[in-house]
């Protein structure tokens, strides 16, 4: 289990953790959490143009960036899980008017992401079952 108060110290010496740092939020921890999405969506999820922005309603570190060249630029809030949240600063990211990802950060660095949207959003249809072997089979034959 990683102490997020004290990240190791090649994360320290890391110059977009330093550059996170300087954004002068007042919390390490969640610095530590933003660096840690950071780190995922740029060498995992490949996005492009990830930065960090200060969000001082908040006293946070909000990211920006694409998941692909090209699309819309989308916010992500990472936030350590053992936070809360209330509805007044999640309503504060929305009205910034940019898709936004809520990604709750375990202290085991376990990622959760979330889409979060104003209002209600329509969920896909249930998979019927039979639908639902079909597309099994299709992608184990695309697999192939």
């Amino acid at each position: 289990m990683m102490d997020e108060a004290n990240p190791p110290n090649w994360i320290q010496q890391h110059a977009v953790y330093q550059d996170l740092m300087h954004l002068d939020v007042g919390d390490s921890a969640q610095v530590y959490a933003a660096f840690l999405v950071y780190m995922d969506l740029t060498e995992v999820r490949k996005w492009k143009e990830v930065v960090g922005v200060s969000c001082p309603e908040l006293q946070a570190v909000l990211l920006e960036g694409r998941e692909k060249e090209g699309e819309t630029v989308q916010m992500i809030y990472p936030l350590p899980s053992h936070r809360s949240i209330k509805h007044r600063e999640l309503r504060c990211i929305l009205d910034r008017g940019a898709p936004m990802l809520l990604c709750a950060v375990a202290s085991d660095s376990t990622l959760v992401y979330q889409r979060l949207c104003d209002g209600f959003l329509t969920p896909d249809p249930p998979v019927d079952i039979k639908d639902q072997c079909r597309r099994q089979h299709r992608k184990r034959r695309l697999q192939t």
